[in-house]
């Protein structure tokens, strides 16, 4: 079972189309067979935070924290590497960021 901060290859459906392709993805939580995960691309120039290469990704790339989706377990064809505690932080600050106008409600 995939853990919060690994960096996977799932199979993945893309918003616009109902195309499937496998993409690298970052694992937020999973629960009951199911894995919230954040898109990763390798377009630097969309929004997201930076994943090197020296960090692992195979080209430098880019965690895309407004596509977020779940998969099943199934999906997940590997764990590719697991992201630094310090980039782990830097993700879960920008999703509370996003996150903190639910908390004003």
């Amino acid at each position: 079972m995939p853990k919060p901060g690994d960096v996977v290859l799932t199979k993945a459906q893309f918003t616009d189309t109902f195309e499937i392709k496998k993409r690298p993805a970052l694992v937020l939580f999973s629960e009951l067979g199911n894995v919230v995960v954040a898109g990763i691309t390798s377009n630097t120039e969309m929004r997201g935070i930076p994943l090197t290469k020296k960090e692992g990704a195979v080209k430098d790339s880019v965690i895309k924290l407004n596509y977020i989706l779940t998969v099943s377990e199934a999906m997940i064809e590997k764990v590719l590497f697991h992201l630094s505690r310090e980039k782990k932080k830097a993700v879960f600050d920008e999703l509370a960021e996003k996150l903190k106008e639910l908390r004003q409600g």
